[in-house]
């Protein structure tokens, strides 16, 4: 339970933080949004690293899942585009596939 909370805070700080960028880049914003966008990607990379997995590669799997869903998410609510069909389609099965690099039984 605890590792889902981080991941969806690294999801959110990331999409955030990329989101600072393609403002500054692509919608013509002020630099000054890279400064929030910056320290949004910082935390983004902490919090992977309080993911419970001993192993690097496999937290950053699992987590692909969740930012994939959190972006559908991003899309709709700060976007204003509603997910379709086969966004959500593709969402189930990368969740489906993080939950099975997550919960598998993986050898030491």
């Amino acid at each position: 339970m605890q590792t889902a909370v981080i991941y969806i805070g690294a999801a959110l700080a990331e999409i955030a933080g990329c989101f600072a960028f393609w403002a500054w880049l692509r919608m013509s914003k002020s630099a000054w949004w890279l400064v929030p966008g910056c320290t949004s990607l910082v935390l983004f990379a902490w919090l992977l690293t309080r993911a419970d997995t001993s192993d690097a590669g496999r937290a950053y799997a699992a987590y692909g899942g969740i930012y994939i869903t959190s972006a559908l998410v991003w899309l709709w609510w700060a976007e204003g585009v509603r997910p379709d069909r086969w966004d959500l389609g593709g969402a189930f099965l990368c969740l489906l596939g993080a939950g099975l690099i997550f919960f598998g039984p993986h050898r030491a």
